[in-house]
């Protein structure tokens, strides 16, 4: 039969999270009971100022186009956040909403990375970065997250893997699928390598810089000099429990975000008028809904890492940041997509291989604890009773 697809799509990846929902969902059709910790999303409902805001925008009238970079006023209050948050100072005009933040991956890799040129990415990580380097025909450079080191990149071996045709550098802090977070070592191993070089960028995914729970938050983009090498990805999702609204931005040098404006317009045209008005109200309004989400999970980390470790043939490092635990589970002898599998089947918890977040995430399982207390705790028993009959 005569290939109808072009050959590009055979490069591009996937999000195992969504597979094993849809396999999740559908036992539950078949009248099982599955404990759901496989999803990247926060239980929280959306804070009901937001969707006031959201409602009181349709009702008078922000229900067709905007600019397709983004209302003004949003990306006026965008970069008030960032640059008090950051301690930056960041222009209106270097800021691009987007439909989402994952376009911001999209897009940058699209507008700097030309085929052969390299992209340093964090592996186990979100598998969207090492997807999109291979879409445009780059080479992919993981960089080990290793559980001895807190899940933190490796100074020296970063400093290594950075060469001349080295184009674009992903860091993700807090991260995903570990909850490591970068401290300011790592950073400032990177900024020594690459400050006198104009032709990298920083794409700093920074979605989880919110949810947080020792020490502090530190973006690459706040190191003198650094800025306006710096793509600075932030979004709505996480922080304020609004993925399904599908809000995202980031701030980056006035020349690319054009660059950035030209594929929305090629793409989505703009992205939803009453979710920017909603994300103004996120942004200036209350805060003590993400407080307290983030609080909650604080609760959540202690049992679900004491759980994990009660139970034979797993040991649980404490997440700094995010909400996912990435526990070891190599002495239980199964590859981690078997064990995945087998958990799903026989206990009816899911949750995801670290070998969907890369090569490196052999023998360890990535579990969210976006879900109640009792759901964690009747979730650690079924898996203890599960591996029992391995």
């Amino acid at each position: 039969m005569k290939q109808i697809f072009a050959k590009r799509m055979d490069t591009l990846g996937t999000e195992t999270a969504f597979e094993v929902l849809a396999k999740a969902k559908a036992l539950e059709k078949q009248g099982r009971e599955i404990v759901h910790l496989e999803i990247g999303e926060p239980d929280s409902d959306t804070p009901a100022n937001v969707k006031e805001a959201a409602i009181k925008a349709m009702k008078a009238g922000y229900t067709h186009y905007t600019p397709a970079s983004g209302i003004p006023e949003f990306r006026q209050a965008i970069a008030e956040y960032l640059s008090k948050t950051r301690g930056i100072d960041v222009d209106p005009e270097e800021v691009v909403v987007t439909p989402g933040a994952k376009p911001i991956i999209f897009f940058s890799i699209l507008a700097l990375v030309e085929p052969g040129d390299e992209v340093l990415y964090p592996n186990p990580g979100f598998p969207i970065y090492e997807s999109m380097a291979n879409f445009v025909g780059a080479k992919p450079v993981p960089l080990p997250l290793k559980e001895e080191n807190d899940f933190r990149i490796d100074n020296d071996d970063t400093v290594k893997k950075i060469t001349d045709k080295t184009k674009m550098i992903i860091l993700n802090s807090p991260e995903n699928p570990t909850g490591g977070v970068l401290d300011r070592g790592n950073l400032e191993a990177i900024v020594d390598k690459v400050k006198d070089r104009d032709d990298i960028f920083i794409l700093s995914d920074e979605i989880y810089s919110r949810i947080i729970y020792e020490g502090k938050h530190e973006s690459i983009a706040s190191v003198k000099g650094m800025k306006e090498k710096t793509i600075l990805l932030d979004g709505f999702s996480k922080t304020y429990a609004m993925t399904g609204w599908r809000l995202g931005y980031a701030a980056m040098r006035k020349d690319l975000a054009q660059k950035v404006t030209q594929l929305m317009i090629n793409s989505n045209s703009c992205t939803a008028a009453f979710t920017q008005i909603a994300g103004i109200e996120a942004l200036r309004g209350p805060q003590t809904e993400p407080k307290k989400m983030v609080e909650e999970f604080r609760k959540r980390r202690e049992v679900i890492v004491s759980g994990l470790d009660k139970i034979t043939g797993i040991t649980c490092r404490k997440p700094q940041g995010a909400f996912y635990v990435f526990p070891n589970v190599k002495k239980l002898g199964l590859q981690s997509k078997k064990l995945a599998d087998f958990i799903l089947e026989k206990a009816g918890v899911a949750v995801l291989s670290g070998t969907a977040f890369g090569a490196h995430g052999e023998g360890y399982l990535r579990l969210s604890f976006a879900n109640s207390v009792e759901n964690i705790e009747k979730a650690m028993k079924r898996i203890s009773d599960a591996l029992k009959t391995l």
